[in-house]
């Protein structure tokens, strides 16, 4: 008889996604995981043991992981992410030797979070890797660093850009995002949920706004800056019910596995910025109208995510073209299953599944299900002004998933 897995999930004991990690493990007959938490990590405290198998979730719920790898205590704040990326990269990386030291094994290649939390790098790898994504000058390792307002507005002038996003290189949930649009007037405006106080700090707020102004737009911009930028062409989007439509699609050992769509009266879709859960078959019926296949939206998420063939999961934001006919990709998340209540697609091997039951179900495929005799899902790789936290996982004052 096969000894049951002894687990361990590195996240917050006390977030959503060790929940759903801790419920998924229960309903397929396995023990639930020992939790370590991030601050145990940051303060290198955390210990392993032989035989362990460990698996990083995200350390976004956190305020106290929050606080240590941003330097910040105000977790509304935007700034702070060039900090965040290089702590959270030494913690993992020291993470993994402890791993390894133990005799335990962790889950996914942590190198690979370099990349996943690089949005540069990681545009870079797709684009490199055939699959389609906006135009960016940003692009990959060599692109050069933008350092403020009048950088950026000559690299988009150069590659003839006037409708772009600008990014945090490093950032999530749509913190510092700015939807920017300039006209041959050289006239600007910023579609943002970034609050910027008198003194200059930017918030990140709930509500989206609008910035007509150089003056304010260069200051944002000249702030973000230091953090790290991407730009990329903003592409026009489909529309359903009159509202800019994209997709987040989990990918779990190369195989799509669930997908929602996300629609939005703003450039950005998150739900915690007034987007809201569109209706997928509807989609999937304009897919096929236009001509196009639905199987082939899915598969250029497969490929983006085998750009990182040792992370097991991915979130990938797809963007459906005007019309539902052509797709690229807008961003691949590292920790992007948090999606409550979405279970598998139908012919993914997840049906029935939350996205956390899926994972489990890869995981262990001869995992059972309490009081049956059927193994759980077996997944099979196809291909190799109220303000919100800065996190890499959820809008802390809403408590909704970053889709």
């Amino acid at each position: 008889m096969t000894a049951a897995p002894r687990l361990v999930v590195v996240g917050d004991p006390a977030g959503r996604r060790v929940a759903f990690f801790q419920d998924a493990l229960r309903t397929a007959g396995l023990p639930g995981a020992r939790v370590v938490s991030w601050p145990e990590v940051l303060r290198g405290r955390a210990r392993f043991a032989a035989d362990e198998t460990v698996r990083l979730d995200s350390p976004g719920e956190d305020v106290e992981a929050d606080r240590l790898l941003r330097g910040i205590d105000d977790p509304t704040r935007v700034e702070g992410t060039g900090l965040w990326y290089q702590r959270f990269l030494a913690a993992v990386s020291g993470l993994a030797r402890s791993v390894t030291g133990a005799g335990a094994v962790l889950v996914d290649d942590s190198a690979e979070l370099a990349a996943l939390f690089d949005k540069r790098l990681s545009h870079g790898l797709l684009r490199a890797a055939g699959v389609p994504v906006p135009e960016s000058p940003t692009s990959g390792p060599s692109a050069p660093a933008l350092r403020g307002w009048e950088e950026l507005r000559s690299s988009t002038a150069r590659a003839g850009l006037r409708r772009v996003f600008v990014k945090l290189a490093h950032g999530s949930s749509a913190s510092g995002v700015l939807a920017l649009e300039s006209n041959g007037a050289g006239r600007v405006q910023a579609t943002t949920s970034v609050e910027r106080g008198p003194d200059g700090r930017l918030f990140n707020s709930l509500r989206v706004r609008r910035y007509t102004s150089e003056r304010e737009v260069a200051a944002i911009v000249d702030t973000l800056a230091p953090d790290g930028l991407h730009v990329e062409r903003w592409l026009p989007k489909a529309v359903q019910d009159g509202r800019a439509a994209d997709l987040r699609v989990v990918v779990i050992d190369g195989r799509a596995t669930h997908a929602v769509l996300r629609t939005s009266r703003s450039p950005m879709t998150n739900l915690h910025l007034g987007g809201a859960r569109g209706d997928l078959e509807a989609a999937r019926a304009a897919i096929t109208a236009a001509g196009g296949r639905w199987t082939d939206a899915l598969e250029v998420c497969e490929r983006a995510a085998s750009a990182f063939p040792g992370t097991r999961c991915v979130g990938v934001d797809l963007l459906p073209a005007t019309g539902w006919r052509r797709f690229a990709v807008g961003e691949v998340n590292a920790f992007g299953d948090l999606l409550p209540g979405l279970t598998g697609l139908p012919g993914s091997g997840a049906e029935g599944l939350d996205t956390y039951a899926a994972q489990v179900a890869a995981q262990f495929p001869d995992s059972r299900t309490p009081g049956t005799t059927t193994p759980t899902a077996h997944i099979t790789r196809t291909t190799p002004v109220t303000r919100t936290a800065h996190t890499t996982g959820t809008a802390r004052t809403t408590g909704t998933s970053t889709t």
